[in-house]
């Protein structure tokens, strides 16, 4: 928990140097490439993370690849500063952090919609407006099929889960035949 709270910490510090020079969305992109690399490379990923490693090397590592990828002064200054505070680590749960800062920033939601079948493309651009409606947000929905809901659709938004599935509707009246409530 304590490690969610510092990488927030750091991807707000990173939004409020964007914001303030106006250069939020090149570093959206400079930081999920960055990390996209890390993520994919696991060489790459010991050779900068791990501690085993002779920290000065670690640092010349990252330094290159910070060249290599013709990152902004700023984004390599945070960088390094990540490193040399020993933070590196957190970079892809900084970039989850950032990449949900600069979306709020644009005005975009992300939306997760599993549906128990496949959705006409008409449905999900309607579901996609009226989630759009809700939240006053342009949305970026996510669509997943999961035979298991029987029926319906769940969708998610941030913290908001919107459950209209058959599935759930079962377990919801199961549950109240089992108390001996009236359905």
């Amino acid at each position: 928990m304590k490690n969610l709270a510092v990488a927030r910490r750091y991807a707000k510090a990173l939004m409020l140097i964007g914001k303030e020079d106006g250069q939020a969305e090149q570093y959206r992109e400079e930081l999920g490439a960055l990390a996209g690399l890390i993520g994919r490379e696991d060489m790459l990923e010991q050779a900068i993370c791990n501690p085993l490693h002779d920290a000065q090397d670690r640092r010349i590592v990252l330094q290159k690849v910070i060249e290599k990828l013709n990152l902004s002064k700023v984004m390599s200054s945070f960088l390094l500063l990540l490193f040399d505070k020993g933070r590196i680590g957190f970079l892809g749960t900084i970039n989850e952090f950032y990449q949900k800062l600069a979306d709020e920033l644009k005005g975009i939601a992300r939306a997760s919609l599993v549906s128990a079948t496949e959705l006409s493309s008409e449905a999900v651009d309607k579901i996609k407006e009226a989630l759009s409606k809700m939240t006053g947000n342009e949305i970026i929905l996510d669509t997943k099929q999961d035979s298991s809901l029987i029926g319906g659709i769940v969708t998610k938004i941030g913290d908001l889960v919107l459950d209209g599935s058959i599935k759930t509707q079962l377990l919801n009246m199961s549950e109240s035949l089992k108390k001996g409530e009236s359905v």
